[in-house]
């Protein structure tokens, strides 16, 4: 296949960066198509653990070219930080990394006005990352954001700073009662990541457009996942651009078309981090369990996933939203010590009795619309899956749950991961990759 995009079909947190680390073995290029460092992918190969927040997993491969494109959101001062490190674990990433001139900076005030407006809320809180992301995407849509190139010019970046800040710092002092920020501090700083990262800029349409055209292999990357998309997922509890299969073409700028498959990526189980909605999640023994044996704590913030039962029925509706045809199974073995499993096939509804799926604008509203799961029991397997490189190594009681899930979506399961080092996964025949 020339070209395939990895889709998370929960709230982020599936495992995309080991299989997107995984599956670049085989791929020419890799292509982060959304989103900023409020994401988090974790890569573990050999004794290295990576946490990745803006460069592409795909890095780790010395072969394997990765931009990062017009749809993204750059934090400088993280991406220099990442660049340290893995500079630190001599990985080799010169001429192999490239930002699109057309992605959007965060910047200082985004930062200070994510905080301020986040500790402002008296209702309940989204419970964003605080890392800026929001305010960015605003300014872009609002057609006052501050792009990449724009540091190839110091008299055009220094002048829409200037501007800009002047509205953010009335904005910090008269609202939210802040401190200032520093004009020349910030103007100082960004001047520096000029020079710094001036060889990083291309248009990465052109990269990715004629390396199809070249027919080479491509895979597309993404940020969070389909529940957290900002018209697709549980808003308001949302991240602020697409991480669905339609955000490839808005944030790389290529033809749908040139996406010949679209993998999806769901957890055995399900989690999310901050607040919203969550039909399935566990406040019991079994769902501290999940926590712990998945070490299920937000790679870029820290804080507790909330944990609970595989919910079939957001499943099916991220599936039907992406066109996913197959997907990947992760964290299997985090399962391994459970007697009892179940699977959300459907919900209980005052109104409608039964439903096999629903409208997610309503499970926006989950609180007053009453869902109740309904259960699908099967046995656990209780045995380590660990070590297993074929589907027929498995627990039987494990291939059942891989079974009833692929009955329950309407998908092939393609490929189980058991573990957290690369090599910890089954793939089947059938995945041509």
């Amino acid at each position: 296949m020339p070209s395939l995009a990895v889709i998370g079909l929960q709230w982020g947190d599936e495992g995309k960066g080991k299989i997107i680390d995984y599956l670049a073995q085989g791929f020419d290029l890799v292509a982060r198509y959304q989103g900023g460092p409020n994401a988090g992918h974790t890569v573990q190969y050999k004794d290295l653990r990576f946490i990745f927040h803006q460069v592409p997993s795909g890095i780790i491969n010395p072969q394997t070219l990765c931009v990062i494109g017009a749809g993204c959101v750059i934090d400088l001062a993280t991406l220099k930080t990442e660049l340290s490190q893995l500079k630190d674990a001599k990985v080799d990433y010169q001429g192999r990394l490239y930002i699109d001139s057309k992605a959007h900076l965060i910047l200082p005030y985004h930062k200070a006005i994510d905080e301020a407006r986040e500790a402002f809320r008296t209702g309940e809180k989204i419970g964003t990352t605080l890392k800026g992301i929001g305010p960015c995407y605003e300014d872009k849509y609002a057609r006052i954001g501050i792009r990449f190139g724009d540091l190839r010019n110091e008299e055009l970046f220094s002048s829409k700073l200037k501007k800009n800040l002047a509205q953010k710092n009335f904005l910090l002092m008269e609202l939210y009662n802040q401190e200032p920020l520093s004009e020349k501090k910030i103007i100082d700083e960004y001047l520096g990541y000029a020079q710094e990262f001036k060889s990083y800029m291309a248009d990465v349409s052109e990269l990715v457009n004629t390396a199809y055209e070249q027919g080479k292999k491509i895979l597309f990357e993404g940020a969070q996942g389909t529940l957290l998309d900002i018209d697709f997922g549980t808003y308001p509890y949302v991240t602020a651009s697409s991480p669905h299969a339609g955000g490839i073409c808005t944030g790389l700028g290529i033809g749908p078309k040139r996406i010949d498959e679209i993998l999806g990526v769901a957890k055995a189980y399900t989690t999310r981090v901050g607040n919203g909605p969550f039909p399935t999640e566990l406040f019991d023994e079994t769902g501290r369990i999940l926590q712990a044996e998945g070490a299920e704590f937000g790679a870029t913030t820290g804080r507790a996933r909330r944990c609970g039962w595989l919910d079939a029925v957001l499943l099916r509706y991220a599936v039907k939203v992406n066109n996913v045809k197959k997907i990947i199974i992760t964290k299997l073995d985090v399962l391994d010590r459970l007697a009892e499993l179940k699977i959300c096939e459907a919900y209980l509804t005052k109104k409608a009795g039964v439903v096999k799926k629903i409208s997610i604008d309503l499970l926006s509203d989950a609180e007053v619309t009453d869902l109740e799961p309904v259960y699908l029991k099967l046995q656990g397997w209780q045995k380590t899956t660990q070590g297993a490189r074929k589907f027929s190594e498995l627990p039987y009681e494990a291939r059942v749950y891989l079974e009833t899930i692929e009955k329950l979506v309407d998908c092939e399961i393609v490929a189980v991961s058991v573990g957290k080092e690369r090599n910890d996964i089954i793939l089947k025949n059938s995945f041509n990759w």
